[in-house]
């Protein structure tokens, strides 16, 4: 890698959406830290990153993201080295079936949500560094299956992965929206992005069972949808990271501004999650 080139951290990005979009960073000028579990995935992303930049573009350093003591070791290890200029929290799931963190928190909730949060505030002191610098935070249109409750953890009921992440992310789609409020003129820009759907090795684990029984006939038309190219949906997010854009944007999935999922960011829903997410990092 380069000692003098704008630098970005894309997390979960050794395959889908991630790399795709760390791939085209690079290509684009950027050195590009690729976030992952895997160190084998790792070092194949890495060899993609250099091929398509012409250079050594890219490397690789393994964090579970599910964790949040990971969260904060990633964090401390990137600030260590100095000013950032684009952070892309790509990480994120969604599962058939109930998963609990290392933390003992549901899954969901732990990489949608907290493991964003954690990174991101540990980084805004080296974001600013870098200014003008920028955060893209990778949201879903699951955002409308949510159960916008925040009074436990989980809401109680049956668990549906779809309205798990799509909560988890409703709440990072408030902190999004409140960061860029926050850091309106300091030289950090916050942008959301919802990618839409796209063959991903998430997508290809998928079951039925994700799905509330009311939005079960939609089954059909959703596996059509993640037949689309992550390459398609990672256009969107190199669009987020790259384009100009005013602080507090909401990109869609054919890459430009798109307000959908605004309208659920009600006053209720924003101050129960500015009240819960506190709760949940305390606990």
């Amino acid at each position: 890698m380069s000692t003098y080139v704008r630098k970005a951290v894309v997390t979960a990005a050794t395959g889908g959406i991630g790399l795709e979009t760390a791939t085209a960073l690079a290509a684009s000028g950027f050195d590009v830290t690729v976030v992952g579990r895997d160190a084998g995935r790792g070092a194949a992303a890495v060899a993609r990153l250099d091929e398509a930049a012409g250079r050594a573009a890219g490397r690789f350093l393994a964090a579970d993201l599910s964790s949040l003591e990971a969260a904060r070791a990633l964090a401390v290890r990137l600030a260590d080295e100095g000013p950032l200029q684009l952070l892309v929290n790509n990480v994120g799931g969604m599962w058939s079936t109930r998963r609990e963190s290392a933390d003992g928190i549901e899954a969901g909730v732990a990489v949608n949500h907290l493991s964003p949060y954690v990174l991101t505030e540990a980084l805004l002191d080296t974001l600013k560094a870098g200014a003008p610098s920028r955060i893209v935070n990778v949201t879903s249109s699951a955002i409308m299956a949510a159960d916008p409750t925040y009074d436990e953890t989980e809401p109680p009921g049956p668990y549906y992965g779809m309205a798990a992440t799509g909560r988890a992310k409703l709440a990072h789609l408030v902190h999004t929206m409140d960061l860029a409020a926050r850091l309106d003129g300091q030289g950090v820009d916050v942008v959301a992005v919802d990618p839409g759907p796209a063959a991903t090795p998430n997508a290809a684990e998928m079951t039925i069972d994700l799905l509330p029984p009311p939005m079960r006939p939609l089954w059909e038309q959703i596996q059509e949808g993640v037949k689309r190219p992550a390459s398609e949906a990672a256009a969107a997010v190199v669009a987020a990271a790259t384009a100009d854009l005013p602080t507090g944007t909401l990109i869609g999935p054919a890459g430009v501004p798109d307000d959908t999922l605004r309208q659920y960011l009600t006053e209720e829903v924003t101050a129960a999650v500015r009240r819960w997410t506190p709760r949940l990092l305390g606990a």
